[in-house]
């Protein structure tokens, strides 16, 4: 006996989510899937459960553009909470250490500049980063100790936006494979007072913003209304430069093959992807003059 046709439908581009705080990025990805009755859907860079913000969700053939917007820049609003580390590095975790010690907002700005550019970061013990195959949450949630490895990663901008004794609110810009919740907790160390986050909300990533994000409640409310809050599978390539095509060239593409370009709004070398009245035909590099395809998108056109 045959099992049974699935009833899912094909849909293809992305909701930019304002997850709210409580809701793993998997149940809220699964969520907004039951929603769209969609086929497939994949979301762009986990939010812990205690953060609130951007969640890029990407349907059927967007899901192919997530690593490109995964590589994008990341900025968060954040609050940390002197006199204390978890194990965690948040409020979700165990308090390892206590100080008694408070910084003053002077002292809070003085250290930021320290923090900027590549700097090597450990990241918490609580992190989706494999070792051994297995998730470091995972193994530091069954009792092991965890000691990853520092890593280089960059923090293009950090602002102190208000500071009181328990308490201090910043906001950072950093790429791709930071832990703000490792900022809150080196921050605290180098100011001997301990510290770690309390309050977490990221506002963007890649090329989406708040401003482009709807919350799961109003989507939940009129379901009838969220093909309507769909953006195209382009957005998420909007930060690579854009490659016009032809239908005779849209064809070479699908086919798996390059393209040579001609004229002066052809891009330079790089990361670029292709369009064909309208619809993305394809991702790929342009190398001397040619575009070579790496993706191919499966849209009408």
């Amino acid at each position: 006996m045959s099992a049974p046709r699935s009833t899912r439908v094909e849909v293809n581009g992305w909701i930019v989510l304002d997850k709210p705080v409580g809701l793993t990025s998997t149940q809220a990805v699964s969520k907004l899937k039951r929603l769209f009755n969609a086929k497939k859907a994949g979301h762009a860079g986990t939010l812990d459960p205690l953060a609130s913000g951007i969640l890029p969700v990407a349907f059927g053939e967007a899901t192919k553009t997530v690593p490109f917007v995964q590589d994008g820049e990341k900025a968060y609003r954040f609050t940390v909470q002197w006199g204390a580390e978890t194990d965690s590095d948040d409020a979700e975790g165990k308090v390892t250490r206590t100080s008694e010690a408070r910084p003053d907002p002077a002292d809070v700005a003085a250290k930021l500049p320290s923090f900027l550019g590549e700097i090597m970061q450990q990241p918490p013990a609580f992190s989706a980063i494999k070792v051994n195959g297995e998730r470091a949450y995972d193994l530091a949630r069954d009792g092991e100790i965890v000691d990853l490895a520092p890593r280089p990663v960059t923090i293009h901008a950090l602002r102190l936006v208000s500071c009181d004794r328990e308490n201090a609110v910043l906001e950072a810009e950093c790429g791709k494979g930071t832990y703000v919740r490792a900022i809150a907790r080196d921050l605290g160390r180098a100011l001997g007072c301990l510290g770690h986050v309390i309050a977490l909300r990221r506002t963007r990533v890649g090329p989406f913003f708040e401003a482009d994000s709807i919350r799961l409640a109003e989507l939940l409310e009129e379901p009838e209304q969220a093909p309507a809050e769909l953006m195209g599978v382009e957005a998420g390539l909007s930060e690579l430069p854009c490659v016009i095509l032809d239908r005779t060239g849209a064809a070479r593409l699908r086919r798996g093959q390059s393209v040579i370009l001609r004229g002066r709004d052809a891009p330079s070398e790089g990361a670029a992807y292709a369009v064909c009245s309208g619809v993305v035909i394809a991702s790929g590099l342009v190398e001397q003059g040619e575009f070579l395809p790496n993706r191919v998108f499966n849209l009408p056109f």
